[in-house]
């Protein structure tokens, strides 16, 4: 693969430049973009813009391309649904890709119980949705989320989401019942992961019996791997121990997956490192290949607390994105996308520990399989994050044909993202850019 060789640094071209002087006139001020690229076409981990310029894609739409842009087998598969119907509302005229996609993420996700499934469009609806289904199962309000914690815009989502500045301020009031509590990261913790894990659990535990109570808890929600809030691993310890206090007291265990499923840590999900399997889980982004679709699954007697008519939605479950997402688990399972991962991830893994040896201003490196990052500082000693140098590797790789997303509460974390099926080739060219522009954003801070 070839990428474009004209430099873009004094603008996009002229076609997207076209688009972007309309996009500033009519979309919301509110909605957020990353480089000035409209796609003309993408396929695998490549993306071609309105004036031929290509790029090498290691956003993934944000997590939701593990199988890649444009995956035949998915096309074909929403393009066979689309010439027999469109849309029906599963509410009102049930069709088979409903149950079919049931039935295979009963067969896939973790759990020894009796499980069922809700179909949404979103992950933000996914988390509604287990939410009312926990509170409506155990009687109790009160939810335990954690910080640095992302699980959606809409209201309980946002609630449940620690990032103020960036998603929550001027929105209020926001949902109630909700409590934080901390997340062990390793990096602000002297690198000690299982002290830190103990520690964090110790203050959970104190918090909850101290403020509201074990037997008021509903649910306590987590993301295994934390994605916008800066790719921070919960360790397994950790998990084990969540796992069980939330059995013993009774409170519904809802692992967020939404990011970190569907093979992308090297599992099918991240709580299979730890050999933990949680109550509910909350799924979206690389189920459907592409096409937007999310799911609640879990324990059978949980999710049918809610009497009928209590969960559903117009477009929930859409024909097209049932059979796309029937399709990407077929073509994961039969080319083994957990083991693309690991061996994505070693290769990551390599660069970034280098990295972090290396460059002054790479402090930290941390994932797991193909989901890693790397966090950017001012320096090593001091530890200080370093939002703006983090933009300007982005808008250098940009320049060089690198299409990257940041995260982390201060946008100083560098996130891998990128289609599962990339080639070695297409990984390591990715990373030599990226390579590249960090070293050259380091050189200039230098100066």
């Amino acid at each position: 693969m070839a990428l474009h060789t004209d430099h873009p640094a004094a603008g996009p071209g002229p076609s997207c430049q076209s688009y972007l002087d309309r996009r500033q006139a009519l979309v919301a001020r509110g909605v957020v973009n990353g480089p000035p690229i409209f796609a003309r076409h993408a396929a695998g981990a490549l993306v071609t813009d309105l004036d031929g310029r290509q790029y090498l894609d290691f956003a993934g739409g944000i997590g939701t391309l593990n199988i890649g842009h444009a995956h035949p087998e998915v096309v074909a598969a929403v393009k066979a649904q689309a010439d027999a119907f469109l849309h029906t509302c599963f509410n009102i005229v049930m069709y088979p890709g409903y149950i079919d996609l049931a039935e295979a993420l009963v067969d896939v996700v973790p759990g020894d119980w009796p499980k069922k499934v809700m179909l949404q469009s979103t992950g933000a609806e996914a988390i509604e949705n287990a939410i009312k289904i926990a509170r409506r199962a155990t009687g109790r309000q009160a939810v335990v989320a954690f910080e640095n914690a992302f699980h959606g815009r809409t209201y309980m989502a946002l609630s449940l989401t620690a990032k103020a500045p960036a998603y929550k301020t001027g929105f209020g009031p926001l949902a109630s019942e909700v409590y934080r509590a901390p997340f062990p990261v390793a990096y602000r913790a002297g690198g000690d992961a299982r002290a830190c894990a103990r520690d964090a659990f110790a203050r959970l535990q104190r918090m909850v019996e101290s403020e509201i109570g074990a037997d008021q808890v509903a649910a306590v929600v987590i993301e295994p791997v934390q994605g916008e809030g800066g790719f921070h691993v919960a360790p397994a310890e950790f998990l084990v121990r969540l796992r069980e206090y939330c059995t013993r007291h009774g409170i519904v265990l809802i692992a967020d997956e939404i990011q970190s499923g569907f093979c992308r840590t090297g599992r099918w999900f991240a709580t299979e490192h730890a050999g933990v399997q949680a109550d509910l889980y909350t799924l979206a982004k690389s189920l459907g290949g592409g096409m937007p679709i999310a799911a609640v699954v879990g324990r059978a007697d949980l999710m049918d607390a809610p009497a009928v008519g209590g969960l559903g939605g117009t477009y929930a479950g859409n024909p097209l994105a049932c059979a796309a997402a029937l399709a990407t688990l077929r073509v994961m399972a039969r080319d083994d996308y957990a083991g693309q991962a690991r061996r994505l991830g070693e290769q990551l893994s390599e660069r970034f520990a280098r990295w972090t040896r290396d460059i002054e201003i790479v402090g930290d490196a941390r994932g797991v399989g193909a989901m890693q990052a790397v966090e950017i500082v001012q320096d090593k000693l001091g530890a200080e994050p370093a939002p703006a140098l983090a933009a300007s590797i982005v808008q250098r790789a940009y320049e060089a044909g690198l299409i990257l997303v940041k995260a982390g509460f201060h946008g100083n974390v560098l996130r891998f993202l990128g289609p599962l099926n990339m080639s070695d080739a297409d990984l390591q060219r990715g990373l030599d850019i990226l390579e590249s522009a960090i070293t050259r954003v380091a050189a200039e801070a230098r100066a």
